[in-house]
């Protein structure tokens, strides 16, 4: 299934290897630029050179890369048309001719820059998810002084959200044997039967994660079998690449400050 399939790409990609440290510090600092950049040249430049990196050096497949990018794609471009419809002023780009809904100038760039930047953040973030388990990751949170307890907190939400998912699929899978999705009538009265029951199932399925845990000694904090990495690790020329890289694209925000498409 596909989060069971993000779970195995984030242990077993071409970059599992690499100082976790050092990926936690890429993507932060580069979705930090895209986020200040004034312009979308930044921000889609980030997209490309990220996507390439997850595809061609961690080897995920690019089908799956592209089924992961759909939502927040999907979002980000009915921000850009809203963006452009209803916000903004200047000369009109385009007239629809109904409702007096015209495509702004301004409209049409403040939806770009925010399309670009959703896709640069967001691809520094599967970035880190791809290619970083959870737990390193959680625990490499520690090193820039994220509080104890959003760590524990965003552990066991990842954790759930595994555990409703499992059960919204096992429930689905169920009702399909007994031909629950045959027709569009029962296709209704099975989502409903399957909406209603999974809240109290998962409710159930979380009861019972608690009592294990605390029969294995559980006393309120969640301990990681991995240590934070040495920085040491990272290596100078890693390092140094990395500082290049990140001057690189500021420089690029502060030329193209003031760029727009119209």
């Amino acid at each position: 299934m596909f989060e069971n399939t993000l779970d195995n790409y984030a242990h077993s990609n071409g970059l599992k290897d690499a100082n976790t440290f050092f990926k936690v510090l890429f993507a932060i600092s580069t979705m930090l630029v895209s986020l200040v950049s004034t312009s979308p040249v930044v921000p889609l430049l980030i997209t490309i050179f990220v996507s390439g990196l997850i595809i061609f050096e961690a080897k995920i497949p690019w089908k799956f890369y592209l089924k992961f990018l759909t939502i927040p794609l999907t979002f980000g471009l009915i921000s850009f048309v809203f963006m452009s419809l209803f916000f903004g002023v200047g000369t009109h780009i385009l007239d629809l001719g109904i409702f007096n809904l015209a495509v702004t100038e301004d409209g049409f760039n403040l939806g770009l820059l925010l399309l670009a930047r959703v896709m640069g953040g967001f691809t520094c973030m599967a970035f880190l998810a791809l290619t970083i388990p959870m737990t390193e990751l959680f625990c490499e949170l520690e090193r820039f002084r994220i509080p104890q307890i959003i760590t524990e907190l965003a552990m066991l939400m990842y954790r759930y959200i595994f555990l409703f998912l499992d059960e919204g699929i096992n429930m689905y899978h169920a009702q399909e044997t007994r031909l629950g999705y045959s027709s569009y009538k029962k296709s209704f009265k099975s989502m409903g039967m399957l909406g209603s029951n999974l809240f109290i199932r998962t409710w159930i399925k979380g009861e019972q994660a608690h009592l294990a845990m605390e029969s294995r000694c559980y006393d309120g904090s969640i301990k990681t079998m991995k240590e934070p990495e040495n920085l040491k690790s990272i290596g100078i020329r890693n390092l140094t690449l990395l500082i290049i890289f990140e001057v690189t694209l500021i420089v690029i925000v502060y030329f193209t400050g003031n760029l727009t498409l119209f």
